[in-house]
């Protein structure tokens, strides 16, 4: 049979290089293939084409998928069944609700089971007893799915004791697959603040890690997580600078309270994956070329690095909700082919509160289906010598390495967080993405581009609020995890506190749904249909992304009388005149004149031409935000 099928390719003609580079030149109209390369926040250039000469692929310089390095990944033969763990958060605050849901998702597909943890309730979780641990993992059985545990503010010493303390109460308990996830720096980074002190918390984590470690053989005692760098704003060779700076400080921090060469066995990496799967994809890669680089300075034996991939909450968006399935997709594919071990997708309707069932359910069945219909899991690292994801891995670990040793000239990476100085360099970065999401440079399908003042919002879970509770009191406990360890004073240091892109727009978006009426803006046309359309569906977009509906005249008005009397009749007090530039040049100083005569507060202008009259132009490139900002001022909308 699969001789008798043809080449897709036979049916077109034969082509080089140099015929596309040729077509390329002819689309661009003169312009070479160069001016089509772009740069990430990083300064690292993407270009439209690469070749052998960018990547020396034939040679194979990584190796083999399962061979040290590993920089392929840790085996050639992914698991048929469950090619990479399939990971669900669980946020709900009530021990018996998460309960319930983890077995439902258990039951439908999930592989393992991720704790987030808030003694407040507010966030996570609300965990601060054994007996809590016992009503959030009622019928679980943690030899066949797997526990972990997130520590948002917390180093994590105290809910990995409880959980050990659950572990013991099970059958088998040296098979169960829990990773505790300790995270000291992380933490830090995450809240601001961890209590005690640095000195304190590592002592802490070192007693637990070495009490864990020896009663579960198999459990995960340290997680090493930079994704809240990413939140807060971050570049990706931020990100991964962070990832390896705080492994290492970690590491050194636990020299002499722990072993080492068997800590670093493990540990586990987690990285934020978003809708850029190519860099998603490059980034899971650099990271392992990162770390055997570390683990080969470090004298020890190399070892294949756990990653685990999670959907990026930044990326996420109030309005139009729908779309961050794709992006949360996105993310997943990038987890799968870069060979992320770990993938945790986020429910599309994170951004408008606690998910409910259907967006677990979205969240859970898009990596079903990438798994086992897409099938990405059946061939070990799919992407490897690819020349564009091997140059960019390469080209990231580069600048991850650079951002690491600038880290370790500060003294490691609490020293940092301590000081300030990393926070200040994403500050950078992510002031500079803002200026580019303001300008839609960087455009947020949705939000600042397509957005749909009549959209069909997205359900979430009705939480009751959590009732406040005192400290962990279980007996023995604090024992365990402080004994005669002595604490200082908190370390405190500037939070890595975390965004979201579309924010900006959303808070125009919230203030407009706020006012007694919706606001809303004349489109003043000029010339035929078929002239002011394009200008006019730009000023349409732009007005809907703060929340402003257009309104227009029935029919195009033919002169300046026209159009004074639609924009009168429209009760409108802000109008944008749209239209081409020899328009302008004939009529935009007279129809301004005659729409303020109507009663215009302000008019705008579509385009980059000056009239008398014109108190802002709207044109592609321009700073989107401050405009509307102006027209909500304009129009009376509060904030």
């Amino acid at each position: 049979m699969a001789d008798d099928i043809l080449p897709f390719s036979s049916a077109f003609p034969a082509a080089t290089e140099a015929d596309w580079l040729s077509a390329v030149e002819k689309a661009l109209k003169g312009k070479g293939v160069d001016t089509l390369t772009r740069k990430t926040a990083d300064g690292i250039a993407i270009k439209a084409l690469y070749r052998e000469s960018d990547f020396a692929a034939a040679t194979d310089p990584l190796g083999l998928p399962g061979e040290a390095p590993y920089l392929r990944g840790k085996t050639a033969a992914p698991d048929k069944w469950l090619p990479w763990d399939i990971r669900q958060l669980f946020t709900h605050p009530s021990a018996e609700e998460t309960n319930t849901e983890i077995l439902r998702d258990l039951e439908r597909g999930v592989s393992s089971i991720e704790l987030v943890l808030d003694c407040s309730g507010q966030n996570g979780v609300q965990i601060t007893t054994l007996e809590d641990f016992k009503a959030v993992l009622a019928g679980v059985r943690a030899d066949y799915a797997g526990v972990a545990l997130s520590h948002p503010g917390a180093s994590g010493a105290t809910a990995s004791a409880l959980l050990g303390l659950w572990a013991e109460t099970q059958e088998n308990a040296g098979d169960l697959a829990i990773d505790f996830n300790l995270d000291p720096l992380g933490a830090l980074a995450r809240s601001g603040r961890l209590s005690g002190g640095l000195d304190a918390a590592f002592a802490r984590v070192a007693a637990v890690v070495t009490a864990l470690g020896a009663k579960f053989p198999k459990a995960g005692l340290v997680r090493i997580d930079a994704t809240s760098a990413h939140e807060a704003g971050a570049s990706e060779a931020q990100e991964l600078g962070a990832l390896i700076a705080s492994a290492i400080d970690t590491l050194r921090r636990l020299d002499g309270q722990a072993d080492i060469a068997a800590l670093t066995k493990r540990m586990s990496f987690a990285i934020a994956l978003d809708a850029n799967y190519g860099i998603g994809i490059a980034k899971l890669r650099a990271a392992r070329r990162l770390w055997a680089r570390c683990l080969e300075a470090l004298g020890l034996p190399a070892a294949p690095m756990r990653l685990q991939g999670i959907t990026s909450a930044r990326m996420l968006t109030k309005y139009d909700p729908w779309t961050n399935m794709l992006r949360v997709t996105c993310a997943i594919f990038a987890g799968a082919a870069g060979g992320a071990d770990i993938v945790t997708s986020r429910a599309f309707n994170e951004a408008l509160g606690r998910p409910e069932e259907l967006g677990r359910r979205i969240a859970r069945n898009t990596q079903i289906i990438a798994m086992e219909e897409s099938q990405l899991g059946r061939v070990a690292d799919p992407t490897g010598g690819a020349w564009f994801t091997e140059t960019l891995a390469d080209d990231l670990a580069k600048a991850a390495w650079a951002e690491f040793q600038t880290i370790e000239s500060e003294g490691g990476y609490g020293a940092s967080l301590l000081s300030g100085a990393f926070q200040a360099r994403v500050k950078t970065v992510r002031e500079a993405r803002a200026r580019d999401i303001a300008r839609r440079k960087i455009p947020l399908t949705g939000v600042s581009e397509y957005p749909l003042l009549d959209e069909i919002g997205a359900p979430v879970a009705e939480i009751d609020p959590p009732r406040a509770r005192e400290g962990v009191s279980d007996a023995g406990l604090k024992a365990i995890i402080e004994g005669p360890l002595a604490s200082g004073a908190d370390a405190t240091a500037e939070a890595l506190a975390p965004i979201r892109l579309a924010a900006p727009f959303e808070a125009l978006r919230d203030a407009a749904a706020r006012a007694p009426k919706r606001p809303e803006a004349f489109i003043a046309t000029l010339g035929a249909l078929a002239e002011f359309t394009p200008r006019a569906d730009f000023a349409r977009n732009l007005l809907a992304a703060g929340g402003i509906a257009p309104r227009e005249a029935v029919m195009p008005p033919r002169d300046a009388a026209e159009l004074a009397a639609a924009f009168k009749a429209s009760g409108c007090r802000l109008a944008v005149i749209c239209g081409t530039d020899k328009a302008y040049e004939a009529a935009a100083a007279e129809a301004a004149e005659a729409l303020k005569t109507a009663g215009a507060q302000a008019v705008w202008l579509a385009g980059k031409a000056q009239a008398p009259g014109i108190s802002l132009n709207i044109f592609a490139g321009c700073d989107v935000l401050h405009a509307l900002q102006v027209g909500h001022a304009e129009l009376g909308v509060s904030k």
